[in-house]
């Protein structure tokens, strides 16, 4: 197995956040990311870079760390029991973006790396990842983009890989307790090491460098698609869905809370507004309504 490279896994992830965060101010129009830099007491750190208020955006994250720890934390080594207690380093880049306008969907991505050390033996060392959007106002042209997208990336890689990463995305962001979908999903993907070192960290870096041709052409094509209080009200009740999977179900920030992570960049994620409306029910035929029928159920977005 190959020697795992950490310095370039880094140097990408740095290039990335910075690539990400300029693209997503020129979308913008008006605001600029806020960079936060800070250090964690076990070991590491990272960048947490916020933009707030923008002319499109709401708030947006995009967070670099690069932890590390004596003890593998319980989320990261369930899959792995043999792990458990190992020192460990993990770095990834994470982002959550969170528009004003109802039409333009809320989006995430993450791409991360762990390398997991002991005395006795080699580095086990994995790769996961991915993106996946969440509209509130569903169209075709825009989930078909996407998915292209995602196909698109993860193509030179083998004609089962984009099946194989939609069908565990689609599996992972379902809120068990409200048996929905977040949204339309995307791609998902952990654990990988198959093929060696450098298939996989090319692979994580095609699904990085992916997401901004996969995200900005909706956010042209949606940000000033016209909206009044009845689309606000739906996405902050929709935004709701978002908070509920991110306490409950999210590995990733389950993670940070048991790594000791920083807390405030671990919960940037959290759209800045949201509510909660008992029973609500979407008045039949209507655009809300269409969101649950034709966009929250699986389908195959990319096939004839």
């Amino acid at each position: 197995m190959q020697r795992p490279q950490t310095d370039d896994v880094q140097s990408f992830l740095l290039a990335l956040q910075a690539r990400i965060c300029q693209a997503l101010e020129q979308a913008d129009g008006a605001a600029q990311f806020v960079c936060d830099t800070w250090q964690r007491e076990e070991g590491g750190g990272g960048q947490s870079r916020v933009l707030t208020q923008g002319q499109v955006f709401e708030q947006a994250g995009v967070n670099f760390s690069h932890v590390s720890g004596d003890r593998l934390p319980p989320s990261a080594s369930a899959h792995r029991p043999e792990l458990a207690g190992c020192r460990f380093q993990a770095m990834g880049v994470s982002l959550v973006i969170h528009p004003h306008n109802p039409y333009v969907p809320t989006s995430h991505a993450n791409v991360r790396y762990f390398v997991a050390e002991r005395d006795d033996a080699e580095p086990v060392w994995w790769f996961g990842g991915g993106f996946d959007l969440t509209p509130y106002y569903g169209f075709e042209e825009d989930a078909v983009h996407w998915h292209t997208v995602a196909r698109e990336v993860c193509r030179p890689f083998g004609e089962q890989v984009y099946p194989n990463y939609k069908q565990w995305c689609d599996q992972y962001f379902f809120l068990k307790h409200r048996q929905e979908a977040r949204g339309i999903g995307g791609l998902f993907f952990d654990d990988l090491n198959e093929g060696g070192f450098e298939r996989c960290f090319a692979l994580t870096q095609a699904v990085g460098n992916g997401f901004l041709d996969a995200y900005l052409p909706i956010v042209e094509r949606r940000k000033a698609h016209s909206w009044g209080v009845r689309e606000r009200q739906f996405q902050l009740y929709r935004r709701g869905r978002y908070v509920e999977f991110n306490l409950v179900w999210d590995r990733g920030t389950l993670f940070g809370l048991q790594s000791g992570g920083r807390t405030e960049s671990i919960l940037m994620s959290m759209p800045p507004l949201a509510r909660w409306e008992y029973g609500y029910q979407p008045e039949p035929g209507s655009d809300e309504a269409a969101l649950y029928e034709r966009f929250l159920p699986v389908r195959d977005w990319v096939s004839p």
